[in-house]
């Protein structure tokens, strides 16, 4: 099967290190609705799931939460489930732009962590992941290390289960195609606070 044939999901999971509107996490949650802006614009997005109860895109099924969360003291953490059309399209949106601002503050909000900061994984064209599978493959990446089925941008497989060679060019292309795109969100972005 072709990269056409299916999609790249991501998801991603972190402990912050203080309640929400604690002014310790305001960086992040000023970000977060500027970082899904970003995604929204950036080449290769297919779509993310929203929150239950919040306003947005539909949750893909009841998010849940690895068991990383347990003992932390709180009952959710910041975390992400999307598609996007490739991994160099997930990349050139992850490390450069109004992402790469809010990766570059993440140690100020997230507790250190003991287990990956996201699991990529690819799903077939048309179909969303739910919540249930990402955080069970995010526990199988922080157990077993990467495979086919669960992996990072550090170890990639392809859609057939084959490594795979990221091709570092056309990230560099499609990133500076999305700041281009992203110049009125970075100019908000530089005015927050961290």
């Amino acid at each position: 099967m072709s990269r056409g044939e299916h999609h790249l999901a991501i998801y991603n999971f972190g402990v912050h290190v203080a309640p929400y509107g604690d002014a310790a996490v305001n960086g992040f949650v000023l970000r977060e609705p500027l970082n899904f802006e970003a995604a929204r614009c950036a080449v290769g997005y297919v779509g993310r799931s929203g929150y239950d109860g919040e306003p947005g895109p539909e949750s893909w099924g009841v998010q849940t939460f690895p068991r990383f969360l347990q003992g932390s003291g709180r009952d959710s953490g910041p975390s992400s489930l999307s598609l996007w059309r490739d991994i160099e399209c997930l990349m050139a949106f992850s490390y450069s732009g109004v992402h790469a601002d809010a990766l570059k503050h993440a140690r100020r909000w997230n507790v250190p962590q003991q287990w990956p900061p996201l699991v990529l994984f690819w799903v077939q064209a048309g179909r969303q992941p739910e919540w249930t599978e990402a955080v069970r493959l995010f526990e199988q990446l922080a157990d077993y290390g990467p495979s086919a089925e669960a992996f990072t941008f550090k170890q990639p497989y392809s859609p057939e289960g084959r490594p795979y060679v990221i091709d570092r060019a056309r990230v560099k292309a499609i990133s500076a195609e999305n700041v281009d795109g992203q110049a009125e969100l970075m100019q908000i972005v530089r005015g927050l606070p961290a």
